[in-house]
């Protein structure tokens, strides 16, 4: 049997390109920068027709100025130019800049959760974490409980990486030392290395599921 996915990519992109081979004409494609969450895996790419995808990475011809929406793995497979602050990236480069997109749309995706959750609870606590969080781009450790835990509860898709918790003051630190053990677990995740050998020097204990 026939591998139809290279006549697929052909099919799509020859036609929106100056030359006529595959090689030459993925070197006239470069990524825009410009990037869609469609918020469920309901896309396709242009370029490969690969199905249900969720997150859309624009690339362009600097010939024909035509545009197709493509996943990220086509950009990386085709090693389609990627620009940052006008060079072009190597692969290492280009997957890091493409999985830091993907991560900054999630995150999006879910503060956008967590602020509709804030309002069908009218939680304020939440409401309150989620506007320093936009200000500060980090969370004190009371803080993190309740975004951790609201989004655990309610099964929204979240890394805990993707929040940023801070022991800069003292009183976070207090904060920290005196909070229950079955919280500091939920924030554990997203903590760092550093700042969990200061929880277990406050006395606190690794999970158990870590």
């Amino acid at each position: 049997m026939v591998d139809s996915y290279p006549l697929r990519v052909r099919e799509n992109i020859l036609p929106l390109s100056v030359s006529g081979t595959l090689p030459k004409a993925f070197k006239e494609w470069y990524f825009t920068d410009y990037t869609i969450d469609h918020e469920a895996p309901i896309e396709d790419c242009q370029l490969c027709n690969q199905e249900q995808l969720r997150y859309h990475f624009e690339i362009r011809n600097s010939h024909t100025n035509h545009t197709l929406m493509v996943g990220s793995q086509c950009i990386l497979k085709f090693q389609l130019q990627v620009f940052e602050n006008g060079r072009v990236l190597d692969e290492g480069a280009t997957k890091k800049k493409l999985d830091s997109l993907m991560m900054q749309m999630r995150l999006e995706s879910c503060i956008k959760a967590l602020d509709r959750l804030a309002e069908t609870e009218n939680n304020d606590i939440l409401s309150n974490a989620l506007t320093y969080y936009k200000k500060n781009k980090y969370l004190t450790p009371k803080q993190a409980f309740v975004v951790l835990w609201r989004l655990k509860k309610h099964k929204i898709d979240h890394s805990p990486s993707f929040f940023k918790v801070s022991l800069k003051r003292d009183k976070y630190k207090r904060d920290l030392q005196l909070m229950e053990e079955s919280r500091v677990h939920i924030i554990w995740p997203a903590l760092t290395s550093s700042q969990r050998k200061i929880a277990e020097k406050y006395g606190h204990t690794v999970p158990t599921n870590t």
